[in-house]
C-alpha cells in the first residue's frame, strides 16, 4: 500500500532534519513524499535537495496559507492513504507507517488515526502534552471531541468525494474538515493506541493569544456549520486539553 505523506513547509530548515529522520527510518517501504514548498528562503529548498526522502516530490509555488498548501500537495498526491506531517513533526518511532497500512488492510476502513504527543521544542524527549485519543463514536463529537489531525490519514477517495481543506479558515481548517468528514457519517475510522507522532509546540494555534482568539471563533463557527454543538461544545473542547498535562503515558 502506497502512503502519501504531505509535508507543507516554509522556511522550516531549522525543524527538517528531525522530520526527515523519522521519515526515513519508517520500516514500510512503500512511501510517497509530497513536499509543497511556499517559497522560503532559509535554506529550506537546499536542504531538501540534498537530503529530502528518496521518493519525494517538491514543489515551491505562492499559497493563500498553510491548507492552501496541504489542498496542492493532496492534489499531486498518488497515493492510496494520505496523511500530514508538519516540518515541525517526528513519527514516533519506525513502525507508525507499517501500523498505519495494516489497518488499512480492512477494505471498510477509510480512516486511521491515533495518539500524540506535544514535545518541547528543544528536546523532543521531553513530553510537555499526551493526547489519547480514544475510540470514536459520533456522539463525542457534541463535547468537542476531535482525533489528532497530525496523527489522521485518510483513503485518497475521501478527499475526492468529501472534498479538500477550507481555505477560509486560517487556523481551524483542519477541525472544519474533520467536522465534514464524521459528520457525512461516511468515514469510518480506525483507532490505533499508539503514539504516532510526536509534535514540537508553538505551533500557529497557540502562538499568541491573538492567534488563539482567532481558533476559537473559527472553531465555532466550524460547529455552528456542522451542527455539532454550540459554545458548550467549544467550551469542552478547549478543557478537555486540560487532562493532556496531567497524562504521560
Amino acid at each position: 500500500m502506497k502512503i502519501s505523506i504531505v509535508t507543507a513547509v516554509l522556511n522550516g530548515r531549522a525543524t527538517l532534519p528531525d522530520m526527515l529522520q523519522s521519515l526515513g527510518e519508517q520500516s514500510h517501504a512503500d512511501i510517497e513524499h509530497v513536499v509543497q514548498d511556499g517559497g522560503s528562503t532559509d535554506g529550506t529548498l537546499g536542504y531538501l535537495a540534498l537530503a529530502g526522502h528518496n521518493a519525494m516530490t517538491l514543489q515551491s509555488a505562492p499559497d493563500s496559507g498553510i491548507y492552501d498548501a496541504i489542498n496542492q500537495g493532496v492534489a499531486r498526491a498518488t497515493g492510496d492513504v494520505v496523511g500530514v506531517l508538519h516540518a515541525d513533526d517526528q513519527l514516533a518511532d519506525r513502525g507508525v507507517l507499517a501500523m498505519i497500512a495494516a489497518a488499512f488492510d480492512d477494505p471498510t476502513v477509510d480512516g486511521v488515526y491515533g495518539d500524540l504527543q506535544y514535545v518541547a521544542r528543544d528536546n523532543p524527549d521531553r513530553v510537555i502534552r499526551h493526547w489519547r485519543a480514544g475510540t470514536f463514536e459520533p456522539v463525542m463529537l457534541r463535547r468537542g471531541w476531535m482525533p489528532p489531525h497530525p496523527t489522521l490519514y485518510l483513503r485518497r477517495a475521501v478527499f475526492e468525494q468529501a472534498g479538500l481543506y477550507d481555505t477560509s479558515y486560517r487556523i481551524s481548517g483542519d477541525y472544519e474538515a474533520m467536522l465534514r468528514y464524521l459528520t457525512s457519517r461516511q468515514v469510518r475510522l480506525a483507532y490505533l493506541p499508539h503514539v504516532m507522532v510526536r509534535m514540537k509546540m508553538g505551533g500557529i494555534s497557540n502562538r499568541s493569544f491573538a492567534h488563539m482568539i482567532r481558533k476559537s471563533r473559527e472553531d465555532y463557527r466550524a460547529i455552528r456549520r456542522h451542527r455539532v454543538g454550540g459554545v458548550g461544545t467549544l467550551l469542552a473542547k478547549n478543557l478537555s486539553k486540560l487532562g493532556q498535562f496531567a497524562i504521560r503515558g
